[in-house]
């Protein structure tokens, strides 16, 4: 699979490459520099010519709607215009493809309904295109009885047939939201194209040449149908040799006419490019899913329901650590707001004497074998305090780099009912030192996750915080690689109520961080994705 990829690249690569050896040589840099000033002076014509290239795409959006009714009118046009867009930067038009990924990943459309009109309408384009032609021109209609234009038109026909009876059954299976085609489409698919022509049209006065509106047409058609199956992106070099061709048949000037073509394929790569990323993040949902948090409403303030006597327990955890983890156990208060706190210490699959360390120095200890990661270890300590009918879960990494005398200022709120998840700011406390590069990077990931979140925050990554009992319960960490920006999103999203309190810390004066930026990024950036787009189990 990955070798067809690259091959599939290649080719295009190639393609593109080949076009411009052969076309770049041939250009009128001078004449269509004059063609693209003509452009830029005569602002209401190329914004005729554009609105009528943009009418072009709507037309097609209302009819795959007269097949497909409930899809939405915006997505409609999204799916179109990123399909626009991607058939401008891939090779082989595989832009097409991601017409239908955008309407399945952003609507109710199922993927059959979607796949079989996407076909039939882009068959009923390509018999269009190729009919106006061959009507428009006797030559062209000539040159389509050879053996390679006829299998392909039979090819795009037999896709037509199949894609009508594909829908035709998904109809008879009682799918209410497909309609089957009619002549309308074909109309549809006619009037589209008659409308593009309006740049081809408006290009070719820029450069100089007198053609009529009907000229355009059959310009337009010859040209895409010439493209059907180009192979370099945006049928570079394919645009321009059909182009001039049809042009100069028409008694054009060889040079007036490249300049033409090259004129309106940049008019509409422009357009193509700019809607085309537009349309991935509009109208929401984005293609990519949401980009921010969707919040379930906040969750009624009370105070900890925990029993008396329960304790708070305080979990680190550890791969490595033993250098420093014992004299972190012994700084953790023995109490906080009156109860009793609990140490637990998650020995990561430590290859030194952590876990002998850590039980020395009077912690409980719980260890994971082999090593499973951060995330995995916060998950586990979690389960641990859950188990533990603790009052509040707290944590801190084991590196040296956090105090857990703190304590009690991280689980303060969450015992006076104030707050269900607390994360300490070092950014809003006393950084005793941290190195620039990690300091840089924290205000940057930190920015990106307030917005991702829609929440005040000022430490995205800081490695002390706190959890209600019902919240550490509810929490789900979905990677095992880290915990930091997931868990807060996490909670966030099933309304838990979010606090931050001032803490200090210094960076380690022991060990090696796991943290490598390339890797961290890797691993972090897809699962915030991920979190931010799954449905949360407990969301209220």
């Amino acid at each position: 699979m990955r070798r067809g990829k690259v091959i599939v690249w290649w080719a295009g690569v190639a393609a593109l490459v080949t076009s411009l050896v052969v076309l770049v040589p041939r250009l009128d840099v001078d004449s269509i520099a004059r063609a693209l000033r003509s452009a830029a002076d005569d602002p209401a014509a190329l914004a005729a010519a554009v609105a009528a290239y943009a009418a072009a795409f709507a037309v097609r959006g209302e009819v795959w709607r007269r097949v497909l009714p409930s899809l939405p009118r915006g997505q409609a046009w999204a799916a179109l215009h990123v399909s626009l867009g991607g058939n401008h930067i891939l090779p082989l038009r595989l832009g097409e493809a991601l017409r239908v990924v955008s309407v399945v990943r952003r609507t109710q459309v199922s993927l059959p309904e979607a796949t079989a009109s996407s076909v039939t309408l882009r068959a009923a384009d390509v018999i269009a295109v190729v009919a106006l032609a061959m009507v428009l021109s006797p030559r062209f209609a000539g040159d389509m009885t050879g053996a390679g234009p006829a299998f392909v038109v039979a090819g795009v026909l037999a896709a037509g047939v199949a894609g009508m009876l594909w829908l035709r059954r998904l109809a008879a299976a009682g799918a209410s939201s497909v309609r089957v085609p009619t002549l309308t489409v074909l109309a549809g698919a006619t009037a589209a194209w008659v409308l593009e022509s309006a740049v081809v049209w408006q290009s070719a006065q820029w450069a100089g040449l007198d053609v009529t509106f009907g000229d355009a047409v059959l310009v337009t058609a010859v040209t895409i149908a010439a493209q059907i199956l180009a192979v370099a992106p945006g049928g570079i070099g394919t645009y321009e040799l059909a182009a001039t061709v049809a042009f100069a048949a028409l008694g054009a000037p060889p040079r007036a006419a490249l300049t033409a073509a090259v004129t309106a394929h940049a008019v509409k790569t422009l357009y193509a490019v700019a809607t085309g990323a537009a349309a991935l993040v509009w109208p929401a949902p984005a293609f990519f899913g949401r980009l921010r948090l969707q919040h379930a409403a906040a969750r009624p303030a009370t105070t900890s329901a925990a029993a008396r006597d329960a304790a708070v327990v305080l979990f680190m955890p550890a791969h490595n650590e033993e250098e420093t983890v014992g004299a972190l156990v012994r700084r953790a208060p023995a109490t906080v707001s009156g109860r009793a706190v609990r140490v637990v210490v998650i020995d990561d699959g430590s290859a030194d004497a952590t876990a002998a360390v850590a039980d020395e120095a009077g912690a409980e200890v719980v260890r994971l074998v082999p090593n499973r990661g951060l995330g995995a270890a916060v998950r586990t300590g979690l389960a641990e305090g859950v188990a533990r009918g603790a009052a509040a879960v707290a944590f801190c990494d084991a590196d040296g780099e956090y105090a857990p005398d703190e304590l009690d200022r991280i689980v303060a709120p969450i015992l006076e009912g104030r707050a269900d998840y607390v994360v300490g700011s070092r950014f809003d406390g006393d950084i005793r030192r941290m190195l620039p590069q990690r300091r840089f990077g924290n205000r940057v990931l930190t920015v990106l996750l307030r917005f991702v979140a829609r929440a005040p925050i000022s430490d995205g990554q800081s490695g002390y915080r706190a959890l209600s009992a019902a919240a550490a319960a509810d929490a789900e960490v979905i990677h095992d690689f880290n915990y930091a920006q997931v868990l807060t999103l996490d909670l966030l999203a099933k309304g838990y109520r979010y606090a931050e309190v001032p803490i200090s810390y210094g960076f380690r004066e022991h060990g090696r961080s796991f943290v490598r930026l390339g890797r961290y990024l890797r691993a972090v950036l897809p699962a915030v994705h991920r979190e931010v787009n799954r449905t949360h189990a407990g969301a209220n």
